[in-house]
C-alpha cells in the first residue's frame, strides 16, 4: 500500500532534493517560447481554444463589462489542465490530486466573491438564500440549505478534482503493478487496456479543469 501511494506523496524527493512541487511551475517555462517563435498549429489551436474559453466565460458572467474579468478563469484553467496533463507522464508528480493545492484555488476565489458579495450586493446576496416562489412555512429551512450547499462549495470544487484525479492515476497503478505477475497475451490485453485508461484521463483531465473554471464562473455570475 505503500507504494501504492507513493507517487502522491509530497515528502518523496529526486536525489534527497524534495523537487515535487516545482511540477506546478514547469509551465512557465514554455511560456516564453510564443513571444520570438513563430506560431505553430499547436500555438494557433490553443489561440481558439482561450477564445471560445473567453467567449463562454463573457456570456455567463452577463453584465459584467470590466476589461480582463475572463482572464482569471482562463488562466486558471490553463494552470489546472496543464497539471493534469503533467500527472499522465511516469515519475512527475500531480500537484492537483492533492488537497493543499486545489483547496488553496478553489478558498480563495470563493472567499473573494463571497465578500465583495455581501460588501457591495448585501440584499441581492440574501435573495439568493430564499429561492423565488418558496411559502412562507418553508422559508427558515431554506435558509439553512442554502447557506450550507453555498458554504460547501470550495470542498466541493477542490475534492472533485482531487478524487478524479487520484481515481484514475490508482487504477492505472494498480493494473500496471499485476503485469510482470502475468502471461505474455494477459500482458497484451493489460496494455491495450492501459492506452484505453490513458486516452480515458486524458478526457478527464481536460473535463475536470474546464468543470472547475466554469463552476468558479457561475460563482462568481451569482454575486454581482
Amino acid at each position: 500500500m505503500t507504494n501504492l501511494f507513493s507517487v502522491f506523496d509530497p515528502s518523496s524527493s529526486i536525489f534527497n532534493l524534495s523537487l515535487n512541487w516545482l511540477s506546478l511551475f514547469i509551465g512557465l517555462l514554455l511560456i516564453p517560447n510564443m513571444y520570438w517563435f513563430m506560431p505553430s498549429r499547436y500555438h494557433i489551436l490553443w489561440i481558439n481554444i482561450l477564445n471560445t474559453l473567453h467567449k463562454e466565460f463573457k456570456t455567463l458572467l452577463g453584465d459584467i463589462n470590466q476589461k480582463g474579468t475572463t482572464l482569471i478563469f482562463i488562466s486558471l484553467f490553463s494552470m489546472i489542465l496543464f497539471n493534469n496533463f503533467m500527472g499522465l507522464f511516469p515519475y512527475i508528480f500531480t500537484g492537483t490530486s492533492h488537497l493543499v493545492l486545489t483547496l488553496s484555488l478553489a478558498l480563495p476565489l470563493w472567499l473573494s466573491f463571497m465578500i465583495y458579495g455581501w460588501l457591495n450586493h448585501t440584499q441581492h446576496m440574501f435573495t439568493h438564500l430564499v429561492p423565488q416562489g418558496t411559502p412562507g412555512i418553508l422559508m427558515p429551512f431554506m435558509v439553512c440549505i442554502e447557506t450550507i450547499s453555498n458554504i460547501i462549495r470550495p470542498g466541493t470544487l477542490a475534492v472533485r478534482l482531487t478524487a478524479n484525479m487520484i481515481a484514475g492515476h490508482l487504477l492505472m497503478t494498480l493494473l500496471g503493478n499485476t503485469g510482470p505477475s502475468l502471461s505474455s497475451i494477459i500482458v497484451t490485453i493489460l496494455l491495450i487496456t492501459q492506452i484505453l485508461l490513458l486516452t480515458l484521463e486524458s478526457a478527464v483531465a481536460i473535463i475536470q479543469s474546464y468543470v472547475f473554471a466554469i463552476l468558479s464562473t457561475l460563482y462568481s455570475s451569482e454575486v454581482i
